[in-house]
């Protein structure tokens, strides 16, 4: 059964939001040495779950919710068949997996993670 994995905060500042977030909750928060604009956000040990903040890439842009999946593939034909639909098409995270965005019948947004430490 595929289960959240990641959150990803959006922020107008993202040095700024990293500073609440770590004021606030204690979270330890690092800018992503990757190809992309990104800082990686650990929330501690026990329940729960890590995830990231990033730059706003649009007004109105919320928080997303990553689940893990098998195959990215399959759970967009599901998506689909069920009325969602695929906003942001599959890429590959390097070493990572698989990442595609979708949204529910709502219009709220997630993501799907294959995880593949060949994806490139």
């Amino acid at each position: 059964m595929p289960r959240p994995i990641h959150f990803e905060i959006p922020a107008d500042d993202p040095n700024r939001a990293s500073k609440f977030y770590e004021a606030v909750f204690g979270w330890q928060i690092d800018k992503w040495d990757g190809p992309m604009e990104y800082w990686i956000t650990k929330t501690g040990t026990g329940p729960g779950i890590d995830g990231g903040l990033m730059r706003r890439q649009h007004p109105g842009q919320g928080t997303v919710n990553t689940m893990d999946v098998e195959s990215v593939d399959d759970a967009i034909k599901t998506i689909e068949a069920n009325g969602g639909k695929l906003v942001v098409p599959k890429m590959p995270i390097p070493a990572m997996g698989w990442l595609a965005y979708c949204t529910d019948t709502e219009g709220n947004t997630f993501g799907l993670m294959q995880p593949d430490k060949n994806a490139k």
